[in-house]
Order: structure tokens, then C-alpha cells, then sequence
């Protein structure tokens, strides 16, 4: 294996070990969120986005290049194999397509799961955030209901009270009883509102968990092609040898 299929392959399994640890389900969303809130990388932002479209393009470049490769030697490899007297050539032919569908595999599931960390980060990062946004309307939700009671707790109040008073204040406290209903009304319609909001934040949490379960089942589809092929290239491996 050269220098830069070498890179190529590290670069690949370096890939699938952090996919695995942000898969891990005992780390929170909103862990991941505050590692990736740290001023460093702010600073590197810019950098980072050109350095992804950087690889993007690279590991485009050596899976296209792999792609010819694999069609030139299974080409060759068919007019080698057409011909009996040329034993060794076949075998040099044969041991240059297994290299070539070696690399083209690791040139392909590099670009692929480079595709799914950066999709797995904005999955996660987005996760945290609807989880925060849900406990702040969580909060605020509480409070209205609180504030409410209150309010009819003192309407209760005053309704005693007016029983208890003449007739001269009798229109003030009908007043300040109209005003407190009013009052408890706009609470009401605010709390249903948050309720709303809360549900709907909800429904968005659920939404992206499916999508985050999803991927994680797509990942371990992948991951079990990417072993069959492995296996099949190791027996192809042998069988050259």
C-alpha cells in the first residue's frame, strides 16, 4: 500500500472510530453541545469549512482515480485470463485489480462517512438544541400555571370579600373582579400557548431522534457491507496468492 492510500485508509478508520463515539448512547446531546460551543472552535470555523470541501474534493479525486484503475485492470485482467501463455502476466494482473477495488473501497466509505460525520454533527447539534429550547418552554409553562393559580386564588379572595362588603364598594370590587378575570383569561391564552410550543418542541425532539436512530441503523448497514467487502477482498487477497 503507498504512502497516500495509506493516509487515505487511517483517514477511514479514524472516520469510523468517531462516528462510533458519538454514537455512544450514555453521552447527552447536550454534552456534545458544549464541546462543540468552545471558543476554539469558533476560531477555527472558516478554516474548517474549507478544509471539509478540501477532503471532499480529494477523496473525490483518488475515488475516481480508482474507479479507472479498477475498469483499465478488469479490462486487462479479461484479455490476460483470454490468453494461456502468459501465466505470470495473468497473476501480475489479477494482484494490480485487487489493489484496485482495495482502494476504491477505501476511497468510497472515506468520502461516504466523512458525508455522515458531518451530517451526524448537525443531527446532534441540533438534537441539544430543541432538548434546551423544550426545557426553557418547560419552565415558562410552569410559571404561567403558577402565576394563574395565583390569580385565581385571589379572584376567590375577592368574591369572599365582596360578600362581606356594603354596597358603596360593592362596584369597585366588581371592577377590580372584572379586571383580575380578564387577567386570569390572558394567563389562560398565554399558557395555551405555551403548551402549544411545548408540544410542538416535543414533536421535533421525537422527530429527531427517529432521524438519529435511523442513521445510526443505516451506519450499522454500511458498517456490515464495508466487513463483507473486507472479507471477500481478504478471500480475493488469498486466492491471488
Amino acid at each position: 500500500m503507498t504512502l497516500q492510500w495509506a493516509a487515505v485508509a487511517t483517514f477511514l478508520y479514524a472516520e469510523i472510530g468517531l462516528i462510533l463515539i458519538f454514537c455512544l448512547p450514555f453521552i447527552p446531546p447536550q454534552r456534545w453541545q458544549k464541546i462543540f460551543s468552545f471558543s476554539f472552535w469558533s476560531k477555527i470555523a472558516t478554516f474548517w469549512n474549507k478544509a471539509f470541501l478540501t477532503i471532499i474534493v480529494l477523496l473525490i479525486v483518488l475515488f475516481l482515480d480508482a474507479v479507472r484503475e479498477v475498469r483499465k485492470y478488469s479490462s486487462a485482467h479479461a484479455i490476460e485470463r483470454s490468453s494461456a501463455s502468459r501465466p505470470a502476466a495473468y497473476e501480475h494482473t489479477q494482484m494490480k485489480l485487487f489493489r484496485s477495488q482495495r482502494n476504491l473501497y477505501i476511497s468510497g466509505f472515506s468520502l461516504f462517512f466523512w458525508l455522515v460525520l458531518r451530517r451526524l454533527v448537525t443531527l446532534i447539534t441540533q438534537l441539544a438544541k430543541e432538548l434546551s429550547h423544550k426545557g426553557v418552554l418547560k419552565s415558562q409553562a410552569e410559571n404561567t400555571n403558577h402565576a394563574a393559580k395565583k390569580f385565581m386564588e385571589e379572584n376567590e379572595r375577592l368574591k369572599r370579600l365582596l360578600k362581606n362588603y356594603g354596597k358603596e364598594e360593592e362596584h369597585i370590587l366588581e371592577a377590580e373582579n372584572k379586571k383580575l378575570i380578564e387577567d386570569k383569561e390572558k394567563l389562560k391564552t398565554e399558557l395555551r400557548k405555551v403548551s402549544d410550543a411545548l408540544s410542538k418542541a416535543q414533536s421535533d425532539v421525537m422527530t429527531m431522534k427517529v432521524q438519529s436512530e435511523r442513521l445510526s441503523k443505516e451506519y450499522d448497514l454500511l458498517l456490515k457491507e464495508h466487513s463483507e467487502l473486507q472479507d471477500r477482498a481478504g478471500k480475493g487477497s488469498k486466492k491471488g496468492l
